[in-house]
């Protein structure tokens, strides 16, 4: 997989988080150094975890779809794309007000549903025979730097929302359009 690839799912990946990030910015209204640091490492880490995470599920049953491998891994971008494009059309992205999205459980909570979506693409990686570690490094890597761009940016931009739900749509468009072009080397279309 070259790296452009690489980088282009990476940052796909890294909307949700992005996303997150504004509105927390904007519900914080003021960020500090520590807030930053544990929300953009712990949704970069997490996005690296589960991408290696679902490698490794992926790897279990690699042999038994071996012959279906590139449908496999279109259906799950498209699912990972469409949701995306889909929740991002709803405007459902809404902080919880008066809490600090920075600490504790609801940190755990963002970190773990921002990235769910990598382990679904370190599931894609597994069948299509790619080694993850260098696409979980740089997933891990985009999304720490888009989450702290993010913090800070809402804090600077008061209404938000909107272009986080504009950014995740072009994130899941990037997701389908990378989905399509796996079923084009492999000769669907």
């Amino acid at each position: 997989m070259s790296l452009t690839a690489i980088l282009l799912i990476a940052l796909a990946l890294a909307v949700d988080a992005f996303a997150v990030a504004l509105a927390a910015g904007v519900s914080l209204c003021q960020v500090n150094f520590r807030q930053v640091f544990r929300l953009a490492w712990h949704f970069g880490l997490f996005q690296a975890g589960m991408n290696i995470l679902g490698w490794i599920g992926g790897l279990t049953v690699r042999s038994y779809i071996e012959a279906l491998d590139h449908w496999i891994a279109f259906l799950l971008l498209a699912c990972v794309g469409g949701k995306m494009i889909v929740e991002a059309l709803r405007e459902e992205h809404e902080a919880g007000e008066g809490a600090d999205p920075t600490r504790g459980r609801m940190l755990v909570t963002l970190s773990v549903a921002t990235s769910i979506d990598s382990l679904a693409v370190g599931l894609s990686f597994a069948v299509l025979g790619v080694s993850v570690w260098l696409p979980a490094l740089v997933i891990g890597l985009v999304a720490t730097v888009l989450t702290a761009v993010g913090l800070r940016l809402g804090c600077l931009l008061g209404a938000a929302s909107r272009l986080g739900a504009r950014a995740e749509i072009v994130g899941g468009l990037v997701l389908l359009a990378i989905g399509a072009k796996i079923l084009a080397d492999h000769g669907v279309f």
